[in-house]
């Protein structure tokens, strides 16, 4: 297990990509885009990853046709009468608007403020998950107490916390980088911040939210060169974590019978019933799909098509081959998030090059999750399929991570210009 954590040590990893990054960024950087930032001149935009910026763009532009297409009819529910066809849209496309500024704000601000930053926006994180719990102050959806009123929308704390916990955690490894071999100074502590989080998330509740963060703090402990016994250790007492709690929760303990079992007529009109109308959308779509607009499960058979099960609808819709192209999407802008991450590690950024692979694994993993979850190979969860599904606090957290990778990014084709970071 020691091999194995050392083969993905810091100190080994800059030395297989040290000699490479050189190389690939010359062919990489465009030469008209140089610039004397000896002089402290800001970064060109012609300075970024294009190809990371369009599949986003992709990935945004299809969800936003797709919670279009899975809440049009939603206004004939009596629940949402007092809505049109386009509200969830429009609503929708606000969120963007707003993630799309702050996108244009977040890219300005260096890395190395964020790294100053990063205990800070973890302690924010943990403020908004305590206040969301206070009565009169978080709003209850569906008797989960997740969301806090913001006027023009909800915000949701446990976004933030996702993005809180992987610059606390990158920021922790570089930190802790001298004690890393010893489980009590550079584990325990981390451990603990954790945990913290997810009493304060399994108290909304949000077991998908928690489930999220603590892979991003192992995933993070664990690139940055944790020994792997404890890290293996860790994880099995997390596992435990998960049983106990499915174990002593009887409706967690239903959920998974009914994931096991979702045809049973002892589930299919309860537990699982939003799993068994997936499967049927799925079912529906066969290779080409039904065609956009022609989803029937959408027409109030399955709950939260617009947010959870959108996959389910592109399934419907678009069929075998839009849910492929949605995988690959996100395969390929995870992968590329990881590789960001490689060039700064290999250019002794050790913070950004970890943060920018914890939000590959948030990306990666979240998206892992949904479809899994849609599909029928995972126990039904709430999360959202990043960048696509509903959910305006979502969309304006995913976008705000995303931009400061792409500040990494820029950071790191300055540096390989000869210049500073």
């Amino acid at each position: 297990m020691s091999t194995i954590a050392s083969r993905f040590s810091l100190s080994a990893l800059r030395a297989r990509l040290a000699g490479a990054a050189d190389e690939r960024y010359a062919r990489s950087v465009p030469v008209r885009d140089s610039v004397n930032l000896s002089r402290g001149m800001p970064p060109r935009l012609l300075g970024f990853d294009q190809a990371l910026v369009w599949v986003v763009i992709a990935l945004l532009a299809l969800g936003t046709v797709m919670v279009y297409s899975a809440s049009v009819a939603m206004s004939d529910n009596p629940r949402f009468a007092r809505y049109d066809t386009t509200y969830f849209l429009m609503r929708h496309l606000m969120s963007l608007a707003i993630a799309f500024l702050a996108v244009v704000v977040v890219v300005q601000i260096p890395m190395a403020l964020w790294e100053k930053m990063s205990a800070w926006m973890f302690v924010a994180s943990l403020v908004l998950l305590v206040l969301v719990l206070v009565p009169g102050i978080g709003t209850v959806v569906n008797g989960a107490r997740r969301w806090l009123p913001l006027g023009i929308m909800k915000f949701q704390p446990s976004e933030l916390a996702k993005l809180g916990i992987a610059m606390y955690a990158a920021g922790y490894m570089v930190r802790k980088m001298d004690v890393k071999e010893n489980f009590l100074r550079a584990v325990m502590p981390m451990a603990f911040a954790v945990a913290i989080t997810g009493l304060l998330l399994l108290a909304e509740p949000d077991m998908g939210a928690f489930m999220v963060i603590a892979a991003i703090a192992m995933g993070i402990l664990f690139l940055g060169g944790v020994n792997g016994r404890m890290f293996f250790l860790i994880t099995a007492v997390l596992v435990g974590a998960f049983v106990m709690m499915i174990t002593f929760s009887e409706w967690r303990r239903e959920r998974i019978f009914a994931y096991l079992n979702p045809w049973d007529e002892k589930y299919t009109l309860g537990k699982a019933y939003q799993l068994s109308h997936s499967l049927i959308a799925f079912g529906r779509g066969e290779l080409f799909g039904q065609g956009l607009g022609g989803s029937v499960e959408k027409l109030h058979y399955l709950p939260e098509a617009h947010t959870d099960f959108l996959l389910a609808v592109i399934g419907e819709e678009l069929g075998f081959v839009g849910v492929a192209i949605v995988i690959v999407g996100f395969f390929w802008l995870s992968r590329r998030l990881f590789h960001i991450g490689r060039q700064a590690i290999a250019l002794d950024r050790v913070f950004a090059g970890l943060f920018a692979q914890g939000i590959g694994i948030w990306t990666g993993g979240q998206a892992f999750i949904n479809m899994g979850v849609n599909l029928g190979v995972l126990p039904t969860k709430g999360l959202t399929l990043p960048l696509m599904s509903y959910g305006g606090s979502a969309i304006v957290m995913n976008m705000i991570a995303l931009a400061i990778v792409l500040r990494v990014d820029i950071e790191n084709r300055q540096l390989m210009r000869g210049g500073r970071a």
